[in-house]
């Protein structure tokens, strides 16, 4: 982890993400997880505490706690998944007392001082309409942010992603980030903050525990450099 720090920073990274789903729970003590923050230095840290990997048989009660453990350690975002307390396919549920739950959980993050985002990986194409959606329930549950990650499998579903990208710029009142999986990721992944999303999401490398449809830091930050020595008239 602390390599990978190193390697981002290296890289010209603005912000740090952290997969506590990844990281064994014998390490998952206070004073590790600031060791590690310590050197991320004074850049924004956005973390995860999904129900995959280490955190296998977990509750969403206990992968609440380890959120709120998170936004004590120092964690200026925190991932809250749209389907909280009540999975569901799309990662989105509709469940009444699921939504109070996460409600609640959202408030007690914002008390610690953590900003939320809310995620919802529904991993196949959708119309603009229902991904605008799912953004403003996100919204309207309490996030500071909204994540949605749909997929592109064709040239034509690409675009129509980049076109929705626009369209959530206009529309949405708090910052998002959408991005798309399948085949056709890489311009939508690469030009989504050009066109409206809060940032990108890359890694330093792609070792074993990278997710492959992000890009590099290192060619992340060539992208926006060649923007930004672009004459303003020209971009």
């Amino acid at each position: 982890a602390v390599n990978i720090v190193r390697g981002g920073a290296q890289d010209g990274c603005d912000a740090y993400g952290f997969q506590m789903c990844r990281l064994a729970p014998k390490y998952r003590d206070e004073k590790t997880l600031r060791g590690i923050f310590r050197r991320m230095g004074r850049r924004p840290i956005y973390a995860t505490n999904y129900r995959g990997g280490f955190n296998a048989g977990q509750t969403d009660m206990e992968i609440a706690e380890g959120m709120m453990f998170l936004a004590g350690c120092g964690v200026t975002c925190i991932d809250v998944m749209g389907d909280m307390y009540h999975p569901a396919e799309d990662q989105m549920t509709g469940n009444a007392d699921a939504v109070r739950m996460q409600r609640a959980t959202i408030d007690a993050l914002h008390a610690a001082g953590a900003e939320v985002l809310m995620s919802a990986h529904v991993m196949k194409f959708l119309p603009a309409a229902e991904v605008v959606r799912i953004a403003e329930t996100q919204r309207d549950r309490g996030a500071d942010i909204a994540k949605i990650v749909t997929a592109a499998n064709s040239e034509e579903e690409e675009l129509a992603n980049l076109r929705t990208t626009e369209i959530l710029r206009d529309r949405l009142d708090i910052p998002f980030l959408f991005l798309s999986g399948g085949t056709h990721y890489r311009l939508h992944r690469m030009l989504g903050p050009k066109l409206g999303c809060c940032m990108w999401l890359a890694v330093w490398r792609h070792d074993a525990l990278a997710t492959k449809a992000q890009p590099t830091c290192r060619s992340v930050r060539a992208v926006a450099d060649a923007f930004n020595c672009m004459p303003e008239e020209q971009m």
